[in-house]
């Protein structure tokens, strides 16, 4: 019971930590009340973790749709900037953006905590399904927006207008309801990148993160920090009793004690909270 009680309070804690991120990443509320997208110097800047350029309270951007938009522009400084932003956030916390900062990891957090619905932990093909997110990642956001382009010679951002339901839920959706123009504009691509909200919408009631764990490319680059980044979970060894409780509580599918900065891991704490002999803990990395 204790133990649950204390599980309950490091998730409502962290909880409270991406609600509030959320709100002061999105905080434009002039962009809601009349469907306009914030356009200022903030946009310049990166937020750590997805969160949708052309959601009309969103302030800053998002690195993956900044990194694709421009990336086959060898000559475009900001290249440079995004790549450095991203090596920065993954040296100091990898995954602990998926984990704490990240809007919609929010999302599907609260739609998993629906009880109507029986979850599943793991099923055939997880651990192949989870690689998926890195070819996405060279496909979707490096190879096709550097390698094909238009007469101009721009790029498509691909991940973003064919595939990330990140910019469906906090762009596309609030836009079209809030301008009649684009209502009468939204054609089959709409139609098809709905489709794939609802898809993941549906997994996230059974499947803890389907988005993090098959689809995100952000959560690609971050996961390969992880064994590196200065926050980090650690496990100390002469205290482990190898009861497998962390094991257990994991919704990533981590064994925290075996493989403790492994690239799944979104350093949420769940762990630390049901290890019985203290062997966990979540801080700058040991050398």
């Amino acid at each position: 019971m204790v133990k649950d009680k204390n599980r309950t309070k490091k998730e409502s804690l962290r909880h409270t930590v991406q609600g509030l991120w959320t709100v002061a990443t999105n905080s434009f509320v002039t962009g809601f009340l009349k469907g306009k997208i914030y356009t200022g110097p903030l946009k310049n800047l990166c937020v750590p973790g997805m969160n949708c350029y052309s959601c009309p309270g969103a302030l800053g951007s998002c690195p993956i749709g900044a990194l694709q938009s421009v990336i086959g522009d060898r000559n475009y400084s900001f290249t440079f900037y995004v790549v450095g932003f991203l090596m920065l956030v993954g040296a100091i916390c990898g995954r602990f953006v998926c984990g704490w900062l990240c809007p919609f990891g929010l999302f599907q957090d609260l739609l998993h905590k629906i009880p109507f619905f029986k979850k599943t932990g793991t099923f055939k093909g997880d651990r192949i399904l989870r690689k998926l997110k890195y070819i996405i990642l060279a496909v979707f956001v490096v190879i096709l927006p550097m390698c094909v382009a238009d007469a101009v010679g721009i790029g498509d951002p691909w991940f973003c207008k064919y595939i990330c339901p990140v910019g469906t839920l906090e762009g596309g959706i609030p836009l079209v309801l809030l301008n009649e123009g684009l209502r009468q504009t939204v054609g089959f691509l709409y139609t098809w990148k709905i489709a794939i909200l609802l898809i993941l919408i549906l997994l996230s009631l059974i499947i803890y993160r389907p988005f993090c764990k098959y689809l995100c490319p952000l959560g690609a680059i971050y996961g390969a920090f992880n064994k590196l980044s200065a926050v980090s979970l650690h496990c100390d060894k002469s205290k482990c009793v190898s009861c497998g409780n962390c094991n257990k509580v994991c919704k990533m599918g981590v064994y925290p004690a075996e493989e403790p900065r492994s690239a799944e891991c979104i350093k949420c704490g769940l762990c630390i909270k049901e290890c019985p002999a203290d062997a966990l803990n979540l801080g700058v990395k040991n050398k």
